[in-house]
Parts: C-alpha cells; sequence; structure tokens
C-alpha cells in the first residue's frame, strides 16, 4: 500500500520515460537527416549546423530534467529530501537557461531552410527574416533572464534567499514567454504554405509535400498543452500572493513547485524534441525517395518533365526550378516531342520535391539549352492557380458585390466583438489591480493609439502596395497577436503589459479597418456606398452588443482576483486561432480588388466636378479634410458617451430599475438598430442630410443630458447613442468620393481620425470630477457642434453638393421613379444623376439612351 501511494505521489518517472525516449526519437531523426544530407546529396548547409546545435542543447536541457527527477522532480516539496534540494535547485537552473536557447537554435535551422525555398519571393523572405529576428530577439531577452533569473546568480542555489537578493518567479517568465512562441510556431507553420500551395506538382506529390511541412502544427499543440501545466503552477502561486501575511522566496518553495511544474518541464522537452523531428522532416525527402520511391509515386502517374541544362565551374546540374517559377516550365515549345516519362532521378539523383527540401542547390546562372517534354495523357494538378481573377470591385452590380460584402462584414462583426471584450476586461484589470481613473483613460487611450500609429506607418503602405486582401491578412495576424499578449497581461497582472496588449489590438483592428471600410464603400454602384456601409458596421454594432453580454454573463463572470483573470485568457487564445483561421481564409478568397488606375479613371468620369476649388482648393481635398475633422470630433464624442454611460445612469437615476450594465446594453443595442435605420434612410433621401439631422439629433439631446433627471434623463443619453448610429459610416463614405487614385490614401487619414476616441473621455473626465458628469456633457455639445460643420459644409457649398450627393437610378429595378415618387414624394426623384459611376453602369446608361432615340 505504501509502495502504490508513493507511485501515486511521484510523476518522476512518467517525467523520465518521456524525456528519454523524445531524446531518443530526436537522435534518430537527427541522424537520418545526416545521413541524407552526407551520403544523398553529399552538401551540408547552415540549418544542418544549426539543427545539431539545437540537438546539442536540447541534450543539455534532457539530462537536465532527467537529473532533477533523481532529486526530488515530480514529488511533492514535503517528500523532496533535505540533501535532494541543491541537485533540485540546480537542475531547475539547467532546464531554464537551456530551454530557450533550444527553441531558438531549431526555429532558427527552419527559417534558414525557408530561405531556400525562394530566392525571388521578396515578401516571404522578408517576413521570414523578420521571423528570424523576433526568434532570436526574444530568445536572447529570455535567456539572459534565466540566467540571471536571481541577483546575486549564486541565491538561485541557495535553499533560503538572503535578504538582499532577489529572485524573479520562474513560471511567470515561461507564461509570459508564451505568446511569443505560440506565434513564432504558427509563423513558420504558414510561412510556406502560399508557396507550397502554388507549386504545379502531381497530386501525390503536392500532398505529400503540404503534409510534410504541416508537422510544425504539433509543436504549436504541444506548445499550449505546456502552458496549461504552466499556468496551474502559476495559479498557486497567486494564490498565494494573495494570502494575507505569505512569506514567498523563491517559486521552487511557493506552491508545491516541485510538484506541478514536473508535468510542464516535461512537456517542454517534448516541445523541444517535436521541434527538432518537424525541422528535420523534409530534409529526409531524398532518403525516403531512395530506399522506397513507391511511397511517393503512383506506379502509373505520369508527370512533365523538364529537362533544362545549365553550365557552371563545376558541371551541369538538372532539376527544375523552385517557387512560383515551376509554371515556366510546363509549356512544351511549339514542335517540341511529346511523350510520357515516368518519374526518375536526374543524373544528380535529384528531382522536384528534393530541389524543394533540399536547401542550398544553387545552379549557376547562365543557360544554354532547354528542352521541353510533355505527357501525352492529362494531368490532375492540386493546386491553388486561379484560371480567372476575380472581377473589379468598381464594376459589380448590388447582386455580384454581395458574396465578398458578406465576406467583409464578418470582420465587421470581429472588431465589434473585440472592442466589446476589451472594455469588459479592462474593467475587471482595473477593478482588481486598483487602477486609477487616468490609468483606466490611459488602457483606453492605448487601444485609439493604435489607430493612430498604424494607417501612418504600414497600414496605408500595405493598402497602397498589395490592396484589400493584403491588409485583411496582416490585420487578423496583429489582432491576434495582440490578443496572445493577454495572456502575459493576466498572468503577470501589469498594467504597461495591458497597455502594450491594448496598444496591439488597436493596431491590427486599425489596419482592418482600413481596407474593410473602403472596400465595402467601392464594392458595387457607388451611389448605394452609404447604404452598404451602415450596413455592415450594423454587424459591428451587433457585435458591440453581443461580447460584452457574453463578457459579463460567460467569460469574466467569476473573475474577481488575479487568478480568475488568468483563466480568462483561454477565451484570448481561442480568438487568435479563430484570427489565423480567417486570416488563411482570406488568403484564399477570391476578394475582388480596386486598383489606383481603376479609380482614376472612375473619378475622370466627372472629371470637372471633382475639379472644382473652395476657397482655392480643389473641393475633393476640401471635403476630405473636413471628412477627418467631423470624424475625430465623432468618436470622441461617441467613446465619452459609452464610457460615461453607467455612471451618467447612477447620477440621474440613484436607484434604478435595472442595473446600469444593462441600461448600456440598451443604448447599444439603440445604436445597432439605428444603423440599419440610417442605412434605409440613405437609400431614400441624400446622405448629407441624414448626417445633418444626425448631428442635429446628437447636439439637442447632449445639451438635455447637462439638466434632465430621472428616467427622461436615462432616455435622453440612449436617444444620444441612437443619433450616434449613422455618423461614422456617411463620414467615412462621403469624402472618398471623387478622390480618384488618392482613394486608398483618403482612407488611410480617416482610419486615422479615429484614434479621436482618445479626446472626449480624457477632456470630459477632469470637467467631471471638477463640475460635476452632467455638466461634462457640455464637452460632448462641443465635440458635436464642430462635427456638424462637416454636413453644414456639404449642404451649403455648390461643389460640394456636387461631388459627393448620389442618385438612386430605380429604374434599374422593378421600381420606377414615378411609382417612387408617389410613396416617398417628389423631392426624391429629383436627384437626378450619378456620382462616379462605374463602367458598367456607364455603358448601360448609354445602351438605354441609344434604344430610346
Amino acid at each position: 500500500m505504501a509502495d502504490s501511494t508513493e507511485s501515486m505521489q511521484n510523476r518522476g518517472p512518467v517525467v523520465l520515460a518521456v524525456t528519454i525516449a523524445l531524446l531518443v526519437a530526436s537522435t534518430a531523426v537527427l541522424s537520418l537527416r545526416l545521413v541524407s544530407r552526407i551520403g544523398i546529396v553529399r552538401r551540408v548547409s547552415w540549418d544542418d549546423y544549426f539543427i545539431m546545435l539545437a540537438w546539442l542543447i536540447a541534450f543539455g536541457f534532457s539530462f537536465s530534467i532527467c537529473w532533477g527527477t533523481h532529486v526530488g522532480l515530480g514529488r511533492h516539496e514535503v517528500d523532496v529530501l533535505p540533501q535532494w534540494q541543491s541537485g533540485l535547485k540546480r537542475a531547475e537552473y539547467g532546464f531554464s537557461v537551456l530551454y530557450n536557447p533550444a527553441l531558438m537554435a531549431t526555429k532558427t535551422s527552419i527559417l534558414i531552410f525557408y530561405l531556400t525555398l525562394s530566392k525571388s519571393h521578396k515578401v516571404f523572405r522578408g517576413l521570414t527574416i523578420a521571423t528570424m529576428v523576433v526568434v532570436n530577439a526574444a530568445g536572447l531577452a529570455l535567456t539572459c533572464l534565466n540566467i540571471f533569473q536571481c541577483r546575486p546568480v549564486a541565491a538561485v542555489f541557495q535553499e533560503t534567499l538572503p535578504p538582499q537578493a532577489t529572485c524573479t518567479d520562474i513560471v511567470t517568465l515561461y507564461l509570459s514567454s508564451a505568446p511569443v512562441n505560440i506565434i513564432t510556431d504558427l509563423a513558420i507553420l504558414l510561412l510556406p504554405m502560399p508557396i507550397l500551395t502554388s507549386l504545379r506538382l502531381p497530386r501525390k506529390q503536392k500532398i505529400i509535400l503540404i503534409i510534410t511541412f504541416s508537422f510544425g502544427v504539433f509543436v504549436a499543440v504541444v506548445d499550449v498543452v505546456r502552458i496549461a501545466y504552466l499556468q496551474s503552477a502559476s495559479l498557486v502561486r497567486l494564490q498565494e500572493l494573495g494570502k494575507e501575511n505569505s512569506t514567498l522566496s523563491r517559486i521552487s518553495e511557493e506552491g508545491d513547485f516541485s510538484w506541478y511544474a514536473s508535468l510542464s518541464f516535461m512537456w517542454s522537452a517534448i516541445e523541444v524534441h517535436v521541434g527538432i523531428i518537424c525541422a528535420c522532416v523534409p530534409a529526409l525527402k531524398p532518403l525516403v525517395s531512395r530506399i522506397l520511391p513507391s511511397m511517393l509515386r503512383d506506379a502509373s502517374e505520369t508527370i512533365p518533365t523538364v529537362d533544362r541544362t545549365f553550365r557552371g565551374s563545376k558541371g551541369t546540374h538538372d532539376p527544375p526550378p523552385v517557387g512560383g517559377h515551376l509554371e515556366n516550365g510546363l509549356r512544351a515549345r511549339p514542335g517540341s516531342p511529346a511523350k510520357s516519362i515516368r518519374p526518375r532521378s536526374s543524373a544528380s539523383g535529384m528531382d522536384v520535391m528534393d530541389f524543394i527540401t533540399t536547401p542550398d542547390m544553387a545552379y549557376p546562372a547562365t543557360r544554354t539549352q532547354t528542352a521541353t517534354t510533355v505527357q501525352t495523357r492529362s494531368l490532375a494538378f492540386f493546386d491553388f492557380v486561379k484560371i480567372k481573377g476575380p472581377k473589379s470591385m468598381l464594376h459589380m452590380s448590388n447582386r455580384e458585390s454581395l458574396f465578398p460584402l458578406a465576406l467583409v462584414t464578418i470582420l465587421f462583426f470581429l472588431w465589434g466583438f473585440a472592442y466589446g471584450l476589451l472594455n469588459v476586461l479592462n474593467k475587471q484589470f482595473q477593478l482588481i489591480v486598483g487602477l486609477t481613473s487616468w490609468q483606466s483613460l490611459g488602457l483606453h487611450s492605448a487601444y485609439f493609439g493604435g489607430y493612430f500609429v498604424a494607417p501612418l506607418t504600414y497600414g496605408g503602405f500595405v493598402l497602397k502596395k498589395w490592396g484589400f486582401k493584403a491588409c485583411f491578412v496582416l490585420g487578423l495576424c496583429i489582432y491576434g497577436c495582440g490578443t496572445l499578449v493577454f495572456w502575459p497581461s493576466a498572468v503577470l497582472t501589469s498594467f504597461p503589459a495591458f497597455l502594450i496588449s491594448n496598444f496591439i489590438v488597436g493596431q491590427g483592428l486599425a489596419t482592418l479597418e482600413i481596407a474593410s471600410n473602403p472596400f465595402v464603400a467601392l464594392c458595387g454602384p457607388p451611389r448605394y456606398a452609404e447604404v452598404r456601409l451602415n450596413v455592415s458596421q450594423g454587424f459591428q454594432a451587433i457585435g458591440s452588443v453581443v461580447s460584452p453580454l457574453l463578457a459579463q454573463k460567460v467569460f469574466f463572470k467569476d473573475v474577481s482576483d488575479a487568478p480568475s483573470l488568468v483563466r480568462v485568457q483561454w477565451a484570448y487564445l481561442g480568438i487568435a486561432i479563430c484570427d489565423v483561421v480567417l486570416a488563411i481564409f482570406f488568403y484564399y478568397a477570391r476578394i475582388p480588388e480596386a486598383s489606383d488606375e481603376d479609380l482614376a479613371i472612375m473619378a475622370e468620369r466627372r472629371g470637372s466636378t471633382n475639379a472644382k476649388e473652395v476657397c482655392g482648393c480643389r473641393v475633393i481635398y476640401v471635403t476630405l479634410v473636413l471628412g477627418v475633422f467631423s470624424q475625430f470630433c465623432y468618436v470622441g464624442g461617441q467613446e465619452a458617451v459609452a464610457g460615461a454611460l453607467q455612471s451618467y445612469v447612477t447620477v440621474v437615476q440613484p436607484h434604478p430599475a435595472i442595473i446600469p450594465f444593462d441600461y448600456l446594453t440598451i443604448g447599444r443595442s439603440a445604436f445597432a438598430v439605428g444603423r440599419f435605420i440610417c442605412a434605409f434612410a440613405c437609400y431614400l433621401v441624400s446622405p448629407t442630410w441624414v448626417l445633418m439631422l444626425s448631428y442635429l439629433g446628437l447636439i439637442i439631446t447632449s445639451a438635455l443630458a447637462m439638466t434632465t433627471t430621472g428616467n427622461a434623463g436615462i432616455a435622453v443619453i440612449v436617444l444620444i447613442m441612437f443619433f450616434e448610429s449613422g455618423c461614422f459610416s456617411i463620414i467615412y463614405a462621403i469624402p472618398l468620393r471623387g478622390l480618384g487614385k488618392h482613394t486608398k490614401t483618403g482612407s488611410t487619414f480617416l482610419t486615422t481620425a479615429i484614434s479621436g476616441g482618445v479626446i472626449g473621455p480624457v477632456i470630459m473626465s477632469p470637467v467631471s470630477n471638477s463640475r460635476g458628469l452632467q455638466y461634462a456633457f457640455c464637452v460632448l455639445v462641443a465635440l458635436f457642434a464642430f462635427g456638424s460643420i462637416f454636413p453644414a459644409y456639404l449642404a451649403t457649398v455648390p461643389a460640394a453638393k456636387a461631388q459627393v450627393d448620389p442618385i438612386h437610378r430605380l429604374q434599374d429595378s422593378h421600381w420606377s421613379l414615378d411609382r417612387f415618387s408617389k410613396v416617398f414624394g417628389t423631392s426624391a426623384k429629383r436627384r437626378l444623376g450619378s456620382d462616379l459611376p462605374t463602367v458598367g453602369h456607364v455603358e448601360r446608361n448609354r445602351q438605354a439612351r441609344g434604344s430610346l432615340g
């Protein structure tokens, strides 16, 4: 019985067995890799040297764990003998110091290998180099932190800390590095996929190749499992920190560390060795091809064969090129013989997949002869080749634009969802850590600071250089990184860490917004731009209603202390994974684009109208500047209202029928419904007048909020949110009209204006503290009054009115203008001409006029 109890309470044997098994497996696979490289390819490159370095470090790392199990690792602290303590501390120190260098060397080996895949894909190479920089910079920083985890370093080996010594919590360090590991794991997994999926290879080879490079997913999964065990140790630490009069010295003496940390150490060993194995798998292809050639190809399969002869100083080589240039060799030269050739190795023993999976197979630049042979039977390719690209968004009808708009509307819902979660989490964090009101405003400002930085630095450049799809993918990736940074923020309960995570999330959503708003405005007939954008933004508002409810009732229901704050990190891991999946989906989705040339041609169709001047400046630029200013003021007022609503309810109605959070939900619901109502209103009347009426409603209700009390005061602030609903979309869409090739630049400035969300709460807070919350609503009156300058300008300046007023030609549908005027009045019928008509619309109008003539 005693033996059984001792066995149940000792995880050491399991940790020891798993670590040794993985060490043996990685050693065997590495040996096979070296046989493949030295014996078959006869070339050893830098990635081989780095993977051997990784194995050497991993050996020392594994030895530390094995030695630790011999001196108490895996046992409860009370079962660790006093004479074991010194050895256990040395084992823990060796593990902590060697873990990050092992991962760093493994990932560097893989990334060096990636650099040899294609020397012509500049974006791929740039991203690979950037990932390598992140891997090594983070690895070196974490290694230094682990080496100097105690000051002086000798204190790490002492059972009790000297009075002058300080030590860093090791588990906290590991959890804090988790986002970097997950992000780099996903980057290494996904970086080569665009190149691999674009290769034109027979189906079986293509599938094997992609699976070979997808083994990295196991590393990411193992990393998540490891973090789960680390979190268990961290929760114990946080619970101990919450106890009064707790005396904590080192993590090894807190929370039964040797017991809880043993499994996380084991999973760390699994992560390192699985990483080494995955890094070696692509290099085994020449060996497998030599031993089991039938495993990689069907006996009946025939493939196109390209015979290329190159002249160089070291002889001739005849493998085909790699990467995006393979398709150049798949076309037969006229008059060349066509025949079916079975797969075979070339003179150098290499074929297409050998070349791809073997780096640094360099070829001389001079080519003297090319002979191409192609099979006579049909080929079955497994690739992502697009025979016909998507239609330009500028030429799409309402029906044609429905699917791409639905895809992009998902992103609108996503950032509305994220915004609601951030608000609730920031409030919970403020309560747990005890932040001041100014620190809380700092979290809010960090989020909107991302909207100022991202568009002006890289967001606008990416949009103009690579288009909407690139911004979607980049924005989702940055957003996912930001959500992962909430992990160490929760573990550390650190205000600076929360600032950074809010800032990164803001940058990611700004990158999404710089592309998605103009995409919706441009995708389809121009006269419905405001309608489309209000509908899409309506789903964003729905996300901002749903996510706070989920956060309050589900995710953060029991978040009342630091340990419970750590547990909600899994929700953010789920959001990050969702972001990655969406990024992959958008990369391969057929997303229509609009080039600067197309936008310029479209704007030139109303060149005389857009060339008019106001006060010596072209009207399109005056409209853009005033639109940016109006957006800045509006978002500032909107954020001030959202932040003050719950406090305002308690001021005007000390005993409300429901809790203030429920009133906030009602206000957000009114905001969401208002966007759909504004979309319909923009369909019926000029968006300029919808914007003007919205601003007038905001000014009046904000003034009433200064004096109204009771339920009437609550109704007034809900009305403020209702009148806010349509402003953003209309302000964003109108200034884009007529900008032509500068449309994407205009979107950059309009997205930057969203950073005005900082100014409203920052100004309103001191006014509220000095004169009262109701009086502080005078700030809103001023902001909305300044913002209303824009619709007043559009309504009174003839050049601006001619530039931006759209026309709805209902004769294109089942309705007629005569029928429309009978229902809605003759004023709507007088809206003539179209702004920025597309080529297809102009052509249809010309045909209609010709048939009438």
